[in-house]
């Protein structure tokens, strides 16, 4: 089993932008020497989640040079929003950075508020971001003498007439993860033989005190048709290796009673900076185009508590991922900043990657 971090930190001002990004570059840094693998960002825009996520590629590319061995990821990038010649790009240009150590998440994002900031309804998101990847697997295909790649796909137009540079890092591109909730998605990375994204809940509820019944069900689900593909053995393995099963908030301390109390004061904030947030995403949710269909539980129930959190004393911790993996969930992304990232969360961050490097990752990392 490995693990991974998801640096998933809110700015609360204008103000906290610039030293939000040095306190989560340094946290990256502290990640790597805890036996962490891999470092995941965000794709977001305008409301102050992780402000760097407005291009997480740039930082990745920054951290690749400091961390060269720790590989990089995307959870996840919001294809409706990129124009399908620069999400190549930016994937070939970072997969050569991290010489083929990259993992590009994709999805069709979840707020109306971004999707109107760059003139995508959120009702349009889901057809949008299919057809951007078949744009984007049109032109990673292309050579100099191909035909010309139209793009005519909503905002999105353009025609390419030479090819996309640079060139791949190896003869395929990077590897994308889709969310394994729709069959579509699991079988589009079973057939590419890519990892996947295991969602914890069945819409239209995000949340629920039972996150193992889900997982295991879309795992099931996934891996089926992973094995079904025909891939190598190695190609299996190396896509199971980086199946992943998310945590947005992960805390451990040295007894259950102190990770319960300082989850909730983690959690309190968190929810603080969510209803902020929620006014602005009210005002872009002012028609029938730009209306979500579903809502995410507040993060003070149990219902977002039992699917998105993970936490406890080291042997509680161990004991709850045990199942995962032996299901055979590869890696664990661990959400250490959620939140606004104040001193004393960032204390508290530092305080669960010092255990999870010293006792779990050690308990679990053969399994």
């Amino acid at each position: 089993m490995r693990f991974s971090v998801f640096l998933n930190a809110r700015s609360m001002s204008p103000a906290e932008d610039g030293r939000l990004i040095t306190d989560l570059i340094d946290h990256a840094e502290q990640a790597a020497a805890n036996g962490f693998e891999a470092i995941f960002m965000p794709d977001h825009h305008f409301n102050g989640y992780m402000p760097v996520a407005s291009d997480s590629f740039i930082l990745a590319g920054y951290l690749a040079a400091r961390l060269p061995q720790m590989h990089f990821g995307f959870s996840v990038v919001s294809v409706p929003l990129h124009h399908p010649v620069r999400f190549t790009e930016r994937v070939n240009v970072l997969d050569h950075l991290t010489k083929g150590k990259l993992l590009v998440g994709v999805g069709s994002g979840t707020t109306p508020e971004e999707m109107i900031g760059f003139n995508v309804n959120y009702k349009d998101a889901g057809p949008l971001a299919e057809a951007n990847l078949a744009v984007a697997e049109e032109l990673w295909a292309k050579r100099m003498d191909d035909p010309a790649v139209q793009i005519d796909n909503g905002p999105y137009q353009g025609r390419v007439l030479q090819r996309i540079t640079p060139s791949t890092y190896g003869e395929q591109h990077a590897r994308l993860m889709p969310v394994a909730m729709k069959e579509s998605s699991a079988r589009r990375a079973a057939r590419h033989g890519w990892p996947a994204f295991i969602p914890a809940f069945t819409p239209p509820k995000i949340g629920g005190t039972e996150p193992f019944t889900h997982v295991k069900k879309y795992f099931d689900i996934y891996k089926g048709l992973l094995l079904e593909a025909g891939h190598s053995d190695d190609v299996v393995k190396d896509a199971l290796s980086w199946t992943t099963h998310t945590y947005q908030a992960v805390h451990v301390a040295e007894t259950d009673e102190q990770a319960r109390e300082e989850l909730m004061v983690i959690l309190r904030s968190y929810q603080d900076a969510i209803e902020r947030e929620a006014e602005f995403n009210a005002r872009a949710e002012n028609d029938e185009a730009n209306t979500k269909t579903d809502r995410t539980p507040n993060a003070l129930t149990d219902d977002w508590i039992g699917t998105w959190c993970l936490y406890g004393s080291p042997e509680t911790v161990i004991e709850h991922l045990r199942p995962y993996a032996e299901l055979g969930i590869g890696n664990v992304l661990c959400g250490t900043t959620t939140g606004p990232l104040t001193a004393e969360r960032l204390r508290l961050g530092q305080q669960t990657l010092d255990l999870m490097g010293s006792k779990v990752i050690p308990a679990l990392k053969g399994v």
